[in-house]
C-alpha cells in the first residue's frame, strides 16, 4: 500500500470552490493507486476571526464575540450546503456545524463572564477552525465519490501540556496513527483529519502553534511511514525568492531537507519550520504543490540534493525583528557572562536568531514581541542594555558556502548601498546571514537577487517557467 499524506491550507479550503479542487487531487491520487491520508487547516482567515472573537469576549464584549461566531457559523453552512446534496447527509452535516457553534458560544459566554483569556481556553477556542473544516471536507469528498472517513485529530497527535505550542509526544502518536489512521486505509477509506489541533494525555485540547498544520502532517506522516507527505498550499513551491518583491523568483525543483529548513526559519512563509523534522527523521520526501496549479510539480524536499551550479537555492527575509545589545566593561574575562545572558532568554521561552560577540559585549536578534520589555529589563541587572527595532534577518541558503571563494565579497558588493548591521556564516555550512534595517529589506532582497541568478542551473531551477515571462 503506497501512503500518502496530503496537508492542506487554509486557501486550499476556503470555499466550496477551493474543496471542490481539493477533492479533485485527493481523487487524481487515489486513481493512481495512492492511499491518502488527507490534513486539512481552518478555512482561510477563519483562526484569526476565532481569536478576534476570543480577545473580544475576554474583554467583555459578549455581544461582539457572539456576532463573529455567527458570520463564520452562516459562511460554514453556506458552504457545507454547496457541497454537499445528499438530504440525509447535508441534513447530518449541518447539525454538527451547528452543535459545534453553540459549544463555541458556550465557552465564549463564560469568557465574557471571567475575562480572562488563559492559554487553555484560546487552544480550544481556535480548534473549532479545524474540528469543523475536516467535517465539511470529508463530507465533500463523500459526495464526490471518495470514500472518506472523519478523524478527530485529537486522538491521535498527543502532545504535552504547553498550550498554544505544545509539544508532540511521537511514541504516543504513532500507536495512536496505526490504531486510528491504519485499519482505516487498510479498508480503502480515506481518513480526513485536521492539522494544527491535539490534545494532551488527559484529553485537553491543545495546539502546535501558527502554522501547525504542516507539522501535523509531517507527524502524521513519520508515524505512518508514508512514501511522501505533499503540503498543498497556493504558491508553485518553494522560490528563489519572495515573488512579490521579486517578480522573476524562480521555482526551486529539488532542495535538501536542511536548506528548506534554514529557510522557513529565517522568513520563507511556504513551508512551517519544524515540518522538515518528522520527515528527517524517516527520510520521507516532502512535496510542496499548489492545489490551484494541480499540473505543477512543485519543490521536493530530500535527504541529500543534487549539486547546483549556482551559488545559492534561495533568498528569504525575516523582517519584524529586535537587535539587543548588551555591553558589561564589568564582566571583562567573567566565567558564565553568557550562561547568564541566555538564561533570560530561555526563562522567557524567547528564541534567538543570530548572536554576535566581543570579550564584554554581546548583540542577538529576536522576534519583536511582548516579552522584550521584561527581556531588557532582566538584561540590565547584568549589564547595560540597548534596544533596536524594525530590524531585518537576510538569509541566503545554499550548498558549501563556506568552501566557495570569494562568495562573502560577491554578497555585500551586491548590497553595497545598505548598511549591514551584524554578519553570521560560519556557524552553518549552507546559510549566510546579516541583518539590515527593515526598511532597506525588499531593495537588498532584489539586489541580490539579480546578482545571483541571472544564469540559474536548469537542473534545480524552473529556468522555462522566466522564458515564458
Amino acid at each position: 500500500m503506497s501512503l500518502v499524506v496530503m496537508k492542506f491550507g487554509g486557501t486550499s479550503v476556503e470555499d466550496p470552490a477551493a474543496i471542490g479542487r481539493t477533492a479533485a487531487i485527493v481523487a487524481g491520487r487515489v486513481s493512481m493507486g495512492k492511499q491518502p491520508v488527507v490534513v486539512v487547516s481552518a478555512m482561510a482567515k477563519v483562526t484569526d476571526q476565532l481569536l478576534r472573537a476570543a480577545a473580544a469576549a475576554a474583554q467583555g464584549d459578549r455581544t461582539g464575540a457572539l456576532a463573529i461566531s455567527s458570520r463564520l457559523r452562516s459562511r460554514h453552512l453556506d458552504t457545507a450546503c454547496h457541497l454537499v446534496k445528499a438530504p440525509a447527509d447535508i441534513a447530518a452535516l449541518t447539525r454538527n456545524i451547528d452543535e459545534k457553534f453553540n459549544a463555541l458560544d458556550e465557552v465564549l459566554r463564560g469568557l465574557a463572564a471571567i475575562l480572562e483569556l488563559t492559554p487553555r481556553i484560546s487552544d480550544l477556542i481556535v480548534s473549532y477552525g479545524e474540528r469543523i473544516s475536516s467535517r465539511i471536507v470529508a463530507a465533500a469528498f463523500r459526495e464526490q465519490g471518495i470514500d472518506a472517513a472523519h478523524v478527530d485529530a485529537r486522538e491521535v497527535i498527543v502532545t504535552d501540556s504547553q498550550f498554544q505550542k505544545a509539544i508532540p509526544q511521537d511514541a504516543i502518536i504513532e500507536r495512536r496513527a496505526h490504531e486510528k489512521l491504519l485499519p482505516l486505509t487498510a479498508q480503502g477509506k480515506v481518513p480526513v483529519m485536521g492539522g494544527f489541533i491535539a490534545s494532551n494525555e488527559a484529553g485537553l485540547t491543545t495546539t502546535l502553534g501558527r502554522g501547525g498544520s504542516d507539522f501535523t502532517g509531517a507527524l502524521v506522516g513519520g508515524a505512518v511511514s508514508a512514501e511522501a507527505i505533499e503540503i498543498w498550499t497556493d504558491v508553485d513551491g518553494i522560490m528563489t525568492a519572495d515573488p512579490r518583491i521579486c517578480p522573476d523568483a524562480l521555482r526551486v525543483k529539488v532542495i535538501s531537507f536542511e536548506e528548506a529548513a534554514e529557510l522557513a526559519y529565517f522568513g520563507a512563509k511556504v513551508l512551517h519550520p519544524a515540518t522538515i523534522l518528522p520527515a528527517v527523521k524517516k527520510n520521507i520526501p516532502v512535496l510542496v504543490l499548489n492545489s490551484r496549479n494541480a499540473s505543477c510539480e512543485g519543490t521536493r524536499i530530500i535527504s541529500l540534493a543534487p549539486h547546483c551550479n549556482s551559488p545559492f537555492k534561495s533568498i528569504s527575509v525575516k523582517k519584524k525583528l529586535s537587535i539587543i545589545d548588551v555591553v558589561a566593561s564589568r564582566m571583562l574575562m567573567t566565567h558564565g557572562y553568557l550562561r547568564q545572558i541566555f538564561e533570560i532568554f530561555d526563562k522567557y521561552q524567547c528564541p534567538v536568531d543570530m548572536v554576535s560577540t566581543s570579550e564584554v559585549s554581546v548583540s542577538l536578534t529576536v522576534d519583536s514581541n511582548e516579552k522584550l520589555p521584561a527581556i531588557v529589563s532582566d538584561l540590565k541587572n547584568l549589564a547595560d542594555v540597548k534596544l533596536e527595532g524594525k530590524k531585518a534577518l537576510v538569509c541566503l541558503v545554499g550548498e558549501d558556502i563556506r568552501g566557495q571563494q570569494g562568495i562573502a565579497a560577491q554578497v555585500f558588493n551586491a548590497v553595497r548601498h545598505v548598511n549591514v548591521r551584524m554578519i553570521s556564516q560560519g556557524a552553518s555550512e549552507i546559510n549566510m546571514s546579516f541583518m539590515i534595517e527593515e526598511d532597506d529589506a525588499d531593495e537588498a532582497l532584489r539586489s541580490l537577487h539579480a546578482a545571483f541568478f541571472k544564469s540559474p542551473d536548469p537542473a534545480i531551477f524552473d529556468v522555462e517557467a522566466r522564458k515564458q515571462l
